[in-house]
């Protein structure tokens, strides 16, 4: 079934509380906020004597729920203590029950399930299925191919795009460009301007919401051993070699955020290659198969997307921050460190840093 618009969730969401709350659906009243009727949410639902501040969202995913949950606090000083705060959406996977246990906002779904509490109401149901789970697979915004179009809008956070810019940049056609502009658009992680272009709503919760998902073990990973006496004359000797090669390739992870940052030292050097090496170039690199003493990952990448926005960095090639950002969730060392560095020297776009 597809996910309900907020029109036809108007009908459905008294059905949903009336079951909840086990009262007759016409004692359940929904109607928009009489002080605020050209907003497109503060619906408020009345029933059983309880009155809800709604905010539906037709997706569960991250982006959207932040932004209900942002609303959702200015409603206690605007409605009064006596209001419940309530998220809908037509079906809240584990990401955003966590977040809106995290928050203490109580949250319905249309399919049946819901958590609710508040004075004299205590409300959880789960284990209902989703109601609007769509035939086949819905478009991935962050699949290997799909994930270019996000990347062009971090690449370069501050402009606004026309789709055809968005798809020629990203080196996609215009249909499947579309398509992935309208699932971010759903996620609200990307909106229109007044003349119909396009534009990052909110760059860290698009990196965020694209890290959330991200997985290193896609790419074809080839680990192994180089002899060198440090990581950093490791990265530079692999990089030195693959150029006298003329083996495209860019650096990421450790090696590459330490380049940016000069941050964690590393013993692991990670490149990204164009095509799968051959044995003679792994000859030539000194490269010994070996995945538990391993210091060296060759990474064939699920989608040559990696290398944009690629950029020298103390004279090596490294993939851009991003990207770099993104693989370090695969590595282990102090990845996890020099990715909180990275991100606050080169990826800060909070407004409130």
């Amino acid at each position: 079934m597809r996910e309900p618009s907020e029109k036809q969730a108007i009908t459905e969401i008294p059905r949903v509380l009336s079951k909840l709350l086990r009262i007759p659906e016409h004692e359940v009243t929904l109607e928009k906020h009489p002080g605020r009727v050209n907003s497109r949410s503060d619906l408020v639902a009345s029933a059983a004597g309880y009155t809800f501040i709604v905010e539906f969202r037709t997706s569960a995913a991250k982006a959207p729920l932040l932004s209900a949950l942002a609303r959702i606090s200015e409603y206690v000083d605007l409605f009064g203590p006596d209001t419940i705060p309530l998220i809908v959406v037509p079906y809240m996977g584990n990401v955003g029950q966590d977040l809106c246990q995290q928050s203490e906002v109580s949250w319905l779904d249309l399919s049946g399930n819901a958590d609710i509490q508040a004075p004299g109401l205590l409300l959880r149901v789960e284990g209902k299925p989703n109601r609007f789970k769509r035939v086949g697979r819905p478009p991935n915004a962050f699949s290997p191919k799909s994930s270019r179009v996000a990347r062009q809008f971090l690449l370069q956070p501050d402009r606004i795009f026309t789709q055809r810019e968005l798809a020629q940049e990203a080196d996609l056609d215009e249909g499947y460009t579309s398509r992935i502009v309208r699932r971010l658009e759903q996620d609200e992680l990307i909106a229109r301007t007044d003349e119909r272009s396009l534009r990052a709503v909110d760059p860290d919760l698009l990196l965020d919401s694209w890290h959330e998902v991200y997985d290193f073990s896609r790419h074809e990973i080839i680990k192994g051993h180089i002899a060198a006496r440090s990581g950093d004359e490791l990265l530079r000797r692999i990089d030195q070699s693959l150029n006298q090669q003329n083996v495209e390739h860019a650096a990421t992870g450790l090696g590459a955020a330490w380049l940016f940052t000069h941050f964690a030292a590393f013993r692991t050097a990670t490149f990204f290659l164009r095509y799968k090496p051959s044995e003679k170039i792994l000859q030539k690199l000194g490269f010994r198969k070996d995945e538990r003493g391993a210091n060296t990952w060759l990474v064939v990448p699920n989608d040559d997307g990696v290398f944009q926005g690629s950029e020298a960095q103390e004279e090596i090639q490294c993939v851009h921050p991003v990207q770099i950002y993104l693989d370090l969730k695969g590595h282990a060392e102090r990845a996890s460190e020099a990715a909180n560095e990275l991100r606050r020297d080169y990826l800060n776009w909070r407004q409130d840093a």
